[in-house]
């Protein structure tokens, strides 16, 4: 289950950016997973529940958004969302595509409790 090591390094970062920023907690996680990626999002999201516990983000929300897959055509010069099982561009149904997004596991946002002076 990589996931649990993957989740564990998201984890430290997400820990490091809240100290970063003095913050007392982490409200929520939102993190971005490409379709071809190979991250079970489920097992992601239970990796999740488990390491959290004990740390600043253990009242966090992991918001989990599925990036589809696009490919850039060489043949037409289009990009078109493709099946990911399906590499071809849409728009000519040529297999001489390059892929653009798909394949990422991006930390896209941290939402965490900053205590400041008028929230004393």
């Amino acid at each position: 289950m990589h996931e649990l090591s993957l989740c564990d390094d998201m984890l430290s970062q997400v820990v490091a950016i809240a100290s970063q920023h003095q913050a007392r907690s982490i409200e929520s996680i939102t993190i971005n997973i490409g379709a071809l990626s190979g991250i079970e999002p489920s097992l992601l999201d239970t990796a999740f529940s488990l390491l959290k516990t004990g740390t600043v983000a253990e009242l966090a929300e992991l918001i989990i958004h599925i990036t589809p897959v696009i490919v850039s055509c060489h043949n037409c010069n289009s990009q078109s969302q493709v099946v990911a099982s399906r590499l071809l561009c849409s728009i000519c149904q040529s297999s001489d595509t390059t892929l653009i997004s798909g394949d990422e596991l991006i930390l896209a946002n941290v939402a965490m409790y900053v205590e400041t002076a008028s929230n004393l």
